[in-house]
């Protein structure tokens, strides 16, 4: 990488990993990696996976698959989700869940790119509601 390359301040920060039997997820991707994976306090049927990485590395969710072809989603730090809602369409992507409080963390919106991938924008907010 050049020194001379900007760094963006957009960071991957949480993942979810959508299963069909969680409990079988749990089991794989504990035994694969050595992550552990535990009960989301304030949020049934979801857990939170700690990688066991530096405070930067990013942990994430485990959750029951909404929708047949759901895959994993990346979520992507922005200083403003409504912001990047609109640069996401205008670049000829779509907005698949518009902002959505997560109350006292912040805001995400799912989106989806020029190619059919999902990722989500998070901003983060301890106001939000």
């Amino acid at each position: 990488m050049s020194a001379a390359k900007k760094k963006s301040a957009a960071n991957i920060v949480w993942f979810e990993i959508p299963a069909d039997d969680t409990a079988r997820a749990q089991q794989f991707y504990g035994k694969l990696f050595g992550w552990k994976i535990n009960p989301f306090p304030t949020m049934p049927d979801y857990s939170h996976i700690d990688t066991g990485g530096p405070d930067a590395a990013p942990d994430g969710g485990l959750m029951k698959r909404m929708h047949p072809g759901q895959t994993i989603t990346t979520y992507i730090s922005v200083p403003s989700v409504t912001r990047f809602m609109a640069k996401v369409e205008k670049l000829g992507g779509e907005i698949c869940r518009p902002k959505t409080a997560v109350p006292g963390m912040g805001y995400f919106a799912i989106c989806q790119d020029t190619e059919n991938n999902t990722f989500a924008l998070w901003e983060v907010n301890p106001k939000a509601k």
